[in-house]
């Protein structure tokens, strides 16, 4: 895949003429907002047809997928708008390879997604993830499980080839993370026994083919009854033929203090567990200052510690599917930033046409603008460009794949890099 960097006097007329494609191919691989208003510095990846098929009465994805001998879900990750159809159209015009691509590595992909999830969005992304994984389901301190609408999602994973995966959180009842949840399963040995044969009877009901431990700000008194929970389950689930994943809070040494790290022992839960996720974002947060939510060289740091203490076969490197806006001046305790899409985000440089920026520390983008009230912003965001260079640290490292928090937008940017250098396992 090239990747072009929006310059003055640029359209997407001279863009298209510069790589051989058509105008109209560009903008749907990349989605673009503004094709008719590009903005300096903006990103769009370029990918040439090599061979292509125009939709016909009859045609289906299996036989069109025969007639060329690839797999349809190869078809579906390279036009995934078929995918969010739901039916072919005569006429449509399907790339069924591209040109001067070389597939770089083999991964396991996982996408965190809400019950609530638009189902359009979900489609597009399945054809990319080995894993779904429905967030989230809790707990009581008897051991009940505290469940999720997740029948329907749990389906549409199978109709994909997409394996089901049960996350599984201490939460409260103002959906945040709770200490103290979590202490109280460690220490009541009956409601753990409870709870590990709740998880065991509905996974085994539902088709979930594992689980996800998220487990968030554990208190460090609580680092070994951690992991002790975490090898019950995981002895228990292997015996049933489940898989058992656990997320990591993003650590660059075994030597951090404070609630987020101190009970997330890389060494020991990565022994244990099936599978990690290194969650390698959140550098940039809400009431946060500005910056990147997923810094590349803060990345590499939690990463290169990981491959230290912890199998790399294990390893999926945390990717984050959002970005941020902050009104200026920041003030610590006061300003919040807005979540928004990383589409959003650039429509929303369109709206106040500002060029796009990009740090070369962090091999992130960002703009600031000006509101209509007047308020100052700066938003941080991630484009194809930041993408392709996140997901180039798996192959780098030998990590087995990456993670997204979460598919809740579908972000082209991301799949088409992913698409352009991976091979995606699917079970």
């Amino acid at each position: 895949m090239i990747i072009h960097v929006v310059k003055e006097g640029d359209t997407l007329k001279t863009i298209a003429d510069q790589y051989g494609v058509t105008p109209e191919r560009i903008t749907i691989e990349n989605e673009l907002p503004n094709p008719e208003k590009l903005i300096i510095g903006q990103s769009i990846g370029i990918r040439i047809p090599d061979v292509t098929h125009t939709v016909v009465e009859g045609d289906t994805l299996f036989n069109i997928a025969q007639t060329y001998d690839v797999e349809p879900n190869q078809i579906l990750q390279r036009n995934p708008q078929i995918a969010a159809n739901e039916a072919l159209n005569p006429g449509d015009v399907l790339v069924i390879t591209y040109a001067n691509e070389e597939i770089i590595d083999t991964v396991i992909t996982n996408g965190y997604a809400y019950p609530f999830i638009d189902r359009t969005v979900l489609r597009k992304t399945l054809p990319f993830l080995t894993y779904l994984s429905l967030f989230t389901y809790g707990f009581t301190p008897t051991g009940e499980l505290i469940p999720i609408e997740d029948e329907e999602l749990i389906a549409l994973a199978n109709e994909f080839g997409v394996a089901p995966i049960m996350v599984l959180a201490p939460m409260n009842a103002a959906g945040e993370f709770s200490s103290e949840s979590a202490h109280d399963m460690f220490t009541n040995p009956q409601a753990q026994t409870t709870l590990i044969n709740n998880l065991v009877t509905t996974m085994k009901a539902k088709g979930y083919r594992g689980i996800d431990i998220d487990f968030e700000f554990i208190l460090p008194e609580d680092k070994a009854a951690f992991l002790n929970f975490i090898t019950a389950v995981n002895t228990r689930l292997d015996a049933e033929g489940l898989i058992t994943f656990v997320a990591l809070a993003p650590k660059t040494s075994g030597e951090m203090t404070g609630l987020l790290y101190e009970a997330h022992d890389y060494p020991t839960i990565g022994a244990v567990a099936d599978k990690v996720l290194l969650m390698t974002y959140e550098w940039g947060y809400t009431y946060g200052p500005p910056m990147a939510t997923a810094p590349i060289n803060n990345m590499r740091r939690v990463l290169q510690y990981g491959v230290s203490v912890i199998d790399p076969d294990k390893i999926l490197m945390g990717t984050p599917n959002y970005a941020y806006d902050w009104p200026l001046p920041f003030v610590k305790g006061t300003t919040a930033a807005e979540s928004i899409g990383n589409q959003e985000a650039i429509e929303r440089a369109v709206r106040f046409g500002v060029p796009i920026q990009f740090d070369e520390t962090a091999q992130s983008p960002f703009y600031n603008y000006t509101n209509e009230q007047g308020v100052q912003h700066v938003v941080w965001f991630d484009d194809v460009r930041s993408m392709d260079k996140k997901l180039r640290l798996i192959t780098e490292l030998n990590l087995n794949g990456f993670g997204v928090w979460q598919v809740m937008k579908f972000f082209p940017g991301l799949w088409m890099s992913a698409n352009s250098m991976f091979t995606i396992t699917k079970l």
